[in-house]
């Protein structure tokens, strides 16, 4: 694939997770969470939908949920986001989860795939917050 192949389908890409993440936000409102916690919540999830599921090709969303979430807060986070910490690969976590778990009810990624990230997460939380503060150097 050429790099304008490439960008074209990032774009259609980028604007089918915009429609995801307007629900997403919409569903957020409606629950009454504060501005400032539906904007944390869409900025973790844009990074590893829009960012992070684009590095090799334009994964669709849906492909995000599953295995892939392993790579991405045990390592890619940790090691390229110059803000990542412990507390907040946690709260990345909780961010995609609910994610996830709207896009489910909506039908929109299977329920099967939806329980695999949760269990990779519940799995692997505490060593991804060690691997963290070590590299860090906070412990």
């Amino acid at each position: 694939m050429t790099y304008e192949e490439y960008e074209a389908q990032c774009d259609i890409q980028r604007q089918k997770n915009k429609e995801y993440l307007e629900i997403f936000r919409n569903d957020l409102q409606a629950a009454g969470l504060k501005p400032k916690t539906i904007n944390g919540h869409l900025d973790n999830v844009d990074l590893y939908i829009n960012s992070y599921l684009f590095r090799e090709e334009p994964l669709g969303m849906q492909e995000g949920c599953g295995d892939m979430i392993d790579d991405y807060l045990g390592y890619y986070y940790i090691h390229k986001c110059m803000w990542s910490a412990p507390g907040n690969i946690k709260t990345t976590a909780a961010s995609i989860k609910k994610f996830y778990k709207n896009m489910c009810d909506y039908g929109y990624v299977d329920r099967t795939d939806y329980k695999e990230l949760c269990q990779i997460i519940k799995d692997n939380m505490e060593m991804w917050q060690e691997e963290c503060g070590g590299f860090n150097g906070d412990w």
